[in-house]
């Protein structure tokens, strides 16, 4: 039988709350064992024989994944890999663009990613110079791959609430997305420019629905995407506001949830974070 939280604080943890373990409690900390695997040695207070008992009943229960928490960013690349495996290389270059080459003698497809280029081979997706990308980023590449659309863009911008079945992920968007924009440039436009020029971003505002400034950015070959940014004026009471526009064919290169991560990565890159 599985030991729980419980059974830990109750059967095994001293009960002491005394924090030498750097939780705050006894049952925070196992909390901790039970779903992330901290060693249960972690807390000074257990005997001996009771600490080898415990934990190997812990290995096991970790073993059969049992109570585990959920690595969603692995759960999400697993499914996407899972869902563009059967794709044959040489057929991606005339759907989602790049060429099909040879590296190190392996069938390779070289992809166009913002201002470099992604590799991708049977064993995994890589930058051009070899290092991975982050697992958001191979989630919405496997995902582009699989989806099997292979419209070219046609200029007609719609925003994620324009586009069907996105109400759940339009909050996410606003929090993920346009609020964290703004945070980092509003009254900061000249910043906001040089990272979109370092990005490949081409400053199109003469074309952008009366925005301050407007950037187009292509991170993939057949998936534009529109920066329309509208700075603060404090004078006049107006606040910063951010909207990102998607090229009406995206449904067709990309699911729902890969167009969120899509525009989380553009986001990261434009504030210069770590993915």
């Amino acid at each position: 039988m599985a030991l729980s939280v419980v059974d830990l604080y109750k059967n095994v943890l001293p009960k002491t709350n005394c924090g030498d373990c750097g939780y705050p409690t006894c049952l925070a900390f196992a909390s901790i064992v039970v779903s992330e695997k901290l060693p249960l040695k972690n807390c000074p207070h257990i005997a001996p024989d009771l600490l080898a008992g415990y934990q190997a009943e812990l290995d096991e229960q970790y073993a059969a994944g049992k109570w585990l928490k959920r690595d969603m960013a692995q759960d999400a690349l697993d499914w996407a890999r899972q869902r563009a495996s059967s794709m044959a290389l040489a057929d991606l270059p005339g759907r989602i663009g790049g060429r099909l080459i040879e590296r190190n003698g392996k069938q390779t497809v070289e992809l166009p990613y913002f201002t470099g280029k992604i590799v991708i081979q049977k064993e995994g997706i890589r930058t051009g110079e070899g290092q991975p990308l982050n697992r958001w980023e191979q989630v919405f590449v496997y995902n582009h791959m699989a989806q099997g659309g292979s419209a070219e863009p046609t200029g007609s911008w719609k925003a994620l609430e324009q586009i069907p079945n996105t109400i759940s992920k339009i909050k996410s968007m606003k929090d993920q997305v346009e609020t964290l924009l703004i945070r980092r440039f509003a009254g900061r436009m000249d910043e906001l420019a040089e990272a979109a020029r370092s990005l490949g971003g081409i400053r199109v505002t003469d074309t952008a629905q009366s925005a301050d400034a407007a950037f187009l950015f292509k991170p993939l070959p057949k998936i534009p995407i529109m920066l329309l940014f509208w700075d603060e004026d404090r004078e006049e009471g107006f606040e910063a506001r951010a909207k990102l526009l998607f090229d009406e064919t995206i449904t067709e290169h990309l699911d729902i949830e890969s167009i969120l991560f899509l525009s989380e990565r553009l986001r990261q890159l434009l504030c210069s974070e770590d993915g």
